[in-house]
């Protein structure tokens, strides 16, 4: 029985090797390729539900770009704070610049974000269509100009990173960042082997023709999350496909506080997954289940002491393999302080997600709603 679990830990562990070797060192080892010097006509688009305040203290950053024609358009998602107003005093400000989008509720499409968005990019200026949260703040003045510059007659769709603030002292708040980091590393990697499957609505860009060639989100509007990732999932492709890691273009957002409203998040987040091309959600799949079997059969491989040095030796091919090419990827996305407790904060999130994955098979995880929404129910 130890010999055939020993056999068993070899092939767990050489598939993640070729996990880390195949996809990963695709990212990690890779150079990014050399962006156009062109400057296209860009449309920011922002939908805020009950933002009023993340408006007034990010919004100034993004009026701010150094470029040379753009577009800020507002998306109103029927909110019943400042929002509106706030939109308006921009719209004072850069009067040019700004194109505010009042989205009223409708019953067909109640509350669905995926319906203001829509009427947010039908109301965009520009065919090229930059897209941020509104509790996002770009890295830089340069932040539109790296993005856009990705774009080229094939490449319609540019993948970006969007890390969360670092908290001092915050266990969870390095665990949020290090899935944060991970999963970055995954969908970039897949998009540098051809096989792109998703982006993060936190900082992402496609032009028109593309969101109008597949009619918008309408083959996923049932489902109310996934207008980035599942939108991805859907258009994406190896040749329309660019990914952008420069520092400089990243858009950071302030994390969840608590593991509860982490908790929530991510049952809503991992729940689109479902919706995933079949290959995908193989492979996505398959990379957890081998991390979950490599970390126990570990514990029992060790606990039993069957062969300790050939176990301890492939513990150690895996940790070393790991180390330097997540390390590298972390060292691009500026995340290189997670590294230290990389193989702690691996297993944690490994449980994590396996409450999450039995929690949403028991029960449906509750539907988004702003922190303000829910202080006006109670």
């Amino acid at each position: 029985m130890l010999l055939a679990l020993l056999y068993v830990f070899v092939c767990v562990v050489s598939i993640l090797l070729y996990f880390y070797f195949f996809f990963f060192a695709r990212f990690s080892l890779g150079k990014e390729h050399e962006p156009q010097n062109s400057a296209p006509a860009v449309s920011i688009l922002i939908c805020a539900k009950n933002e009023a305040e993340n408006l007034k203290k990010f919004l100034p950053k993004v009026f701010q770009q150094e470029y040379p024609t753009f577009q800020v358009v507002l998306i109103n998602d029927a909110s019943y704070d400042d929002s509106l107003e706030v939109m308006e005093s921009f719209q004072k400000l850069y009067p040019d610049t700004t194109k505010i989008v009042n989205v009223k509720n409708v019953e067909a499409f109640w509350a669905n974000k995926k319906y203001a968005l829509t009427l947010g990019i039908k109301a965009a200026k520009y065919k090229y269509l930059l897209f941020t949260d509104a509790d996002c703040e770009p890295a830089s003045e340069r932040w539109l100009q790296d993005m856009v510059a990705h774009f080229t007659t094939k490449k319609r769709i540019v993948l970006g990173y969007g890390p969360y603030v670092k908290v001092k002292g915050s266990f969870l708040n390095k665990l949020i960042r290090f899935e944060t980091l991970m999963t970055a590393i995954q969908y970039f990697s897949y998009a540098k082997a051809g096989m792109p499957y998703m982006g993060v609505g936190r900082n992402l860009a496609y032009t028109k023709s593309e969101f109008f060639k597949v009619n918008g989100f309408i083959k996923h509007m049932q489902v109310r999350s996934g207008d980035d990732d599942l939108f991805i999932n859907q258009v994406a492709t190896t040749e329309n496909t660019a990914i952008c890691t420069r520092p400089e273009s990243f858009t950071y957002s302030e994390p969840k506080r608590t593991w509860r409203s982490w908790r929530d998040q991510k049952r809503r987040h991992i729940s689109t997954a479902k919706h995933y091309r079949p290959l995908h959600k193989f492979l996505l799949a398959l990379y957890y289940c081998c991390n979950f079997l490599f970390w126990a059969l570990m514990a029992l491989l060790l606990a039993t002491q069957f062969q300790w040095k050939t176990v301890t030796g492939i513990i150690l091919i895996k940790f070393i393999t790991q180390w330097v090419i997540v390390g590298l990827g972390a060292k691009k996305l500026q995340e290189k302080d997670l590294l230290w407790l990389l193989p702690i904060y691996e297993i944690v999130l490994i449980y994590f997600q396996l409450t999450i994955f039995i929690s949403n098979r028991i029960s449906k995880p509750a539907p988004w709603k702003p922190a303000s929404q829910n202080l006006r129910a109670t």
